[in-house]
């Protein structure tokens, strides 16, 4: 059986430890980049590669099998369904460009519900952790959701998976009727820091279709813990899915 707050601190060492290596390395060479064959608009850096090798090499010693974005499913020794969930550098493009927030983003799982997310932010070098048996913390001070009530007084986090189909018409429709009702929309870039300022009570939903697990698994489990709720249903791709997480104090 595995001692969860070991293996939370464990986490968190992890994070902190990449975060603060790649900053103190924050070269051009780190910053080259080029675009996938695959999915034009999907941006993919050296730094992916090196904080992914470097988290691999601390995680793959607990046994526990992990999803990466980099690598794809990785089995290991126990397969308990629990398994590690990682994004090395959400907000890639930001990152290379200096356009905004970005992070080393970690999370355990257990099957389909999350355990906990450990989120660095690699911009105001802020560590983040929280799930439903842990509570939610941005360097050791609880957070919590907002307690606002009317979507028109609310704020959503969104934005353009590279997966999603911005030439349907329909699809466009969809979106614009998803936002229309809140008061503020913002556009960050980074889906781990949007759940983050959802599980802070800067915003008060975060919604994308089509988005990968790895980019919302970490910030899932905060908002989670941080007393907001969560639905996700399986989307086109494997590991996709449509997500929204919320405050809970009014329905989406």
């Amino acid at each position: 059986m595995h001692d969860l707050n070991e293996l939370l601190d464990l986490t968190k060492e992890v994070a902190l430890k990449v975060g603060t290596n790649i900053l103190e390395h924050n070269d051009q060479e780190y910053k080259s980049y080029v675009f996938s064959s695959t999915y034009p608009k999907e941006v993919k850096a050296l730094a992916d590669t090196i904080i992914e090798k470097d988290i691999l090499k601390q995680l793959t010693l607990t046994g526990l099998p992990i999803l990466s974005e980099e690598s794809g499913y990785l089995p290991n020794k126990h397969e308990s369904g629990y398994y590690f969930i990682l994004d090395p550098l959400d907000g890639t493009f930001n990152f290379v460009r200096g356009l905004g927030p970005c992070a080393v983003s970690i999370a355990l799982w257990d099957n389909n519900k999350p355990v906990f997310g450990v989120i660095y932010d690699l911009l105001t070098k802020h560590l983040i952790h929280g799930g439903a048996m842990f509570g939610a913390y941005c360097d050791g001070k609880k957070i919590k959701v907002s307690d606002v009530k009317e979507k028109q007084k609310a704020s959503i986090c969104t934005g353009f998976p590279v997966r999603f189909d911005v030439k349907s018409d329909e699809t466009m429709k969809g979106f614009w009727n998803m936002v229309r009702p809140y008061a503020k929309v913002r556009m960050l870039g980074s889906a781990a820091m949007s759940l983050v300022n959802v599980g802070k009570g800067a915003a008060e939903v975060y919604s994308e279709k089509n988005i990968m697990l790895w980019d919302v698994a970490a910030g899932i489990a905060i908002v989670d813990g941080a007393g907001g709720v969560y639905k996700m249903n399986e989307a086109t791709d494997k590991w996709s899915y449509d997500i929204t997480a919320s405050n809970g104090r009014f329905s989406i």
